[in-house]
């Protein structure tokens, strides 16, 4: 054996438990703790001389506490405010306060607000989004953001914090399988990122999952981010900074915003975040339209708008949309933005105020959003330990809890894209098998799991390490020299190990070096030598090989798909600290696979589409497919919403309240379409009220014909009779995620709104809804709904 190959024993899969358990009991952070440090906190009520301000007092509204406390600021006391390292103002007892915290799948050190450098050193690591929004359930990502939110606290109350606002959703649309940045994200479709937006938003902060009335005091803040159009880093010398998104007011209506509107109307977010970007040419951190009209106005947002970061100094010193950096500063203050993320404002913003080109309203109305945010978290009511946030300690932090919520959200969003001839799960009983696993991410650091915006986990392992808890005799060769980018491959070793083992795994795909913040992919191929490596060790191999892919973006492996050597295949995605346990109990038949594909997997010459046409439909006269399974007319790899299981499931259409809808009101439009005249609706004029009343009760029934229990998410789609350009192939109308037993039988209910899932966004971005037949669909069944004017 060289040393490149790693023979290990291992235990039985029972050490799983003693596994997890053993995790907790390592990491559980001592209730002592807390008495180490001191959060930050103003209106001592200890000190007589700060108690007193009217500011102070959690009897007077928000509103009269803000107007008291910005009255009593000078100018530089205010203008320091409106960065995000806000300094303190000992003067009046207000300790300084950082706004960039970051908690996307998990409390993170990567912003400057959080400090997991002393009694808490680390903090759940769940999947990345991307991998658990393949679970498609609303209530686990809420769980997991009500988690990350007390974890947030309890690493604040612990001293080891300067912030309780965290820049986390990102809930922009994965327009381009080549984005570094999808995986962060919910994937393609804008029900599932609205529904994940409402989710994240409302868990992180501490509010009711469905319903219930908002609370005032915020557990911890969440923002939405990037408004609006972003979904471009850098690719091919085209970076983030400088792009000038080219969106029409149709795509803007019905892929790009909506998230938005959910995110702040229905999870009632406490912040948004501009993006870098501009949309047709004004930046979004200085288009007033965007940030006040339609996000305050029209939306009704109540929060604090903040830039991403060096957004407000690139408008001036790069994309030169504002002649002097005192424009700048004016442009964004008066387009609604409150805070920066950065130090331009410092700089610059007192010379625009003495130049007269800042009025210091906008300057007041930024502080009032600001300085109400951090009141709404208990940080100007004395010591937080008086409040019921401010009893979350340490032990929340890392708790069994969330770890085995962590595995949950990994088991159920891992996707199997193949399984022939039943090949996984693998057996289990004696005599024992002998397994290779082979490949650059089969023993990768463990921070690979994770992917981007992650902290330091509480305990983690490698894919390898999940393995050696199932089989006694593992065999480990990397197979890649380089890691994931495989420049040289050592294919002679790793097929020698092939042709003497039962089982071989391949652990392929991507990683950080590939796909990230500011490096966008430029194929959809495997790196380097993948796929030589693939097709050696699958051709030698004794047994059909199972290929698991870590990935945030999808790859092209049609080869692999067709491949009669190659049995399973697996997406598992960034799947967490506790993701390699997650793994090997699905392919060891602990667990049964119901992930299902949150985007759409392309063939690799979808790149002769360039990454900055932000065109969602397909224009056939340029031979331009589209983009998601909304509008792509291509060829895929895999469709959004595939996945398979170790069950089969069947679905009938047991209810549907009505399948003639009469909208006899308001004024019926048309227009004449390649000589057809087709009859519409304004989901505007026919109002709130009748769209309401409008909407049909939906019954789906649903069984598990396997002999294995399984989690299972349905989804409802609808789709028109007619597929004109504009209109949607399909589109989702909502998802539930169920736990069937073996032939268990069970029933989930959806409310189809015509104005809302019958609809589309026309040239204009309004909302119509056409005459004619409409079809909803739930696997291979379909029923018919006619609109009838």
């Amino acid at each position: 054996m060289t040393q490149t190959d790693r023979m290990v024993l291992s235990p039985t899969p029972v050490v799983f438990v003693f596994l997890l358990l053993s995790l907790t009991t390592l990491l559980f952070q001592s209730e002592l703790a807390q008495a180490q440090a001191q959060p930050p906190f103003a209106c001592d009520w200890s000190n007589p001389s700060t108690r007193s301000y009217p500011f102070c007092n959690p009897k007077l509204s928000i509103k009269q506490r803000v107007n008291d406390l910005v009255s009593r600021l000078t100018l530089d006391e205010k203008l320091s405010q409106l960065v995000n390292s806000a300094p303190a103002i000992p003067r009046l007892g207000i300790p300084n306060y950082e706004w960039w915290s970051e908690a996307l799948h998990g409390v993170a050190n990567v912003g400057r607000g959080i400090h997991l450098n002393a009694a808490i050193s680390s903090a759940t690591s769940f999947p990345q989004v991307i991998l658990t929004a393949a679970t498609f359930d609303s209530h686990l990502w809420y769980r997991i953001a009500r988690a990350i939110g007390l974890e947030a606290r309890a690493i604040y109350n612990a001293g080891q914090a300067t912030g309780m606002t965290f820049w986390a959703p990102n809930i922009n649309i994965f327009r381009d399988p080549r984005w570094g940045r999808g995986q962060e994200t919910a994937g393609e479709d804008p029900t599932v990122a609205s529904n994940y937006a409402i989710a994240y938003v409302r868990g992180l902060q501490g509010d009711s999952f469905l319903g219930g009335k908002i609370r005032g005091h915020l557990q911890a803040s969440a923002c939405c981010k990037h408004f609006t159009a972003y979904d471009l880093d850098n690719w091919k010398g085209v970076n983030r900074f400088l792009f000038d998104a080219k969106v029409t007011v149709q795509d803007l209506a019905d892929t790009y915003q909506p998230p938005f509107q959910s995110c702040i109307q229905q999870g009632r977010a406490s912040g948004i975040m501009c993006a870098y970007n501009r949309v047709n040419g004004v930046p979004n951190c200085a288009d007033h339209n965007l940030l006040t009209k339609m996000a305050r106005r029209e939306w009704d947002f109540h929060g604090y708008i903040t830039s991403d970061c060096g957004a407000v100094s690139i408008i001036h010193d790069g994309q030169e949309y504002a002649k002097s950096p005192e424009d700048a500063v004016a442009d964004v203050l008066r387009a609604g933005m409150d805070v920066e993320c950065g130090s331009y404002l410092q700089e610059h913003a007192k010379s625009a105020v003495l130049q007269k080109k800042v009025d210091v309203s906008e300057i007041h109305r930024a502080l009032h959003n600001l300085f109400s945010i951090r009141i709404r978290l208990g940080l100007f009511d004395g010591n937080p330990a008086r409040l019921s946030f401010g009893m979350v300690g340490p032990n929340q932090v890392c708790s069994k809890e969330h770890l085995y919520l962590a595995l949950e959200a990994a088991r159920n969003g891992i996707v199997l894209l193949k399984n022939s001839a039943k090949l996984l799960p693998l057996p289990k009983t004696s005599p024992a098998i002998s397994l290779a696993v082979i490949g650059p991410n089969a023993n990768a650091s463990p921070l690979t799991l994770l992917g981007n915006y992650a902290g330091p986990p509480c305990k983690s392992l490698t894919i390898l390490e999940g393995f050696q808890h199932y089989v006694k005799d593992t065999i480990f060769h990397p197979g890649c020299d380089g890691g994931v980018k495989c420049d040289s491959a050592q294919i002679d070793r790793a097929v020698q190990i092939a042709q003497r083992v039962d089982y071989v795994v391949l652990v392929m795909g991507l990683d950080q070096s590939v796909e990230r913040e500011s490096h966008d992919r430029v194929h959809l191929d495997l790196p380097g030598k993948q796929q030589e490596l693939i097709d050696s060790v699958a051709k030698a191999s004794r047994r059909p090989v199972i290929l698991v892919l870590l990935c945030g973006g999808p790859v092209d492996i049609t080869s692999a798909k067709y491949d009669n050597k190659i049995g399973g295949i697996l997406w598992a995605g960034y799947p967490g600290e506790v993701g390699a346990i997650a793994l090997a109990q699905i392919i060891f038949g602990d667990h049964n696979p119901g992930g299902r594909l949150p985007m759409t997997w392309y063939p690799k010459d979808y790149i002769r589409v360039p990454m900055t046409d932000m065109r969602m439909r397909a224009d056939p006269s340029s031979n331009y497919p589209g983009r998601t399974y909304r509008f792509y007319t291509g060829p895929k790899v895999f469709e959004f919403g595939f996945g398979l299981s170790y069950s089969k499931y069947s679905y009938e259409f047991v209810f549907v309240a009505s399948n003639k809808l009469y909208l006899n009101q308001s004024t019926t439009h048309s227009v004449l379409e390649n000589s057809e005249t087709i009859s519409y609706k304004l989901v505007s004029e026919l109002g709130t009220e009748t769209c309401e009343t409008m909407s049909v009760p939906v019954t789906v029934g649903v069984k598990n014909d396997g002999a294995m229990v399984g989690r299972h998410p349905v989804l409802l789609f609808t789709r028109h009779a007619k597929q004109r350009n504009g209109n949607p192939i399909k589109q989702l109308v909502g998802f539930q995620s169920l736990m069937l037993d073996a032939g268990e039988r069970a029933q989930v209910g959806f409310m189809v709104s015509p104005c809302e899932h019958l609809s589309r966004a026309n040239e204009a971005g309004s909302k119509v809804i056409e005459q004619g037949s409409h079809f909803l669909l739930v696997g291979d069944q379909e029923y018919p709904i006619e609109v009838i004017f």
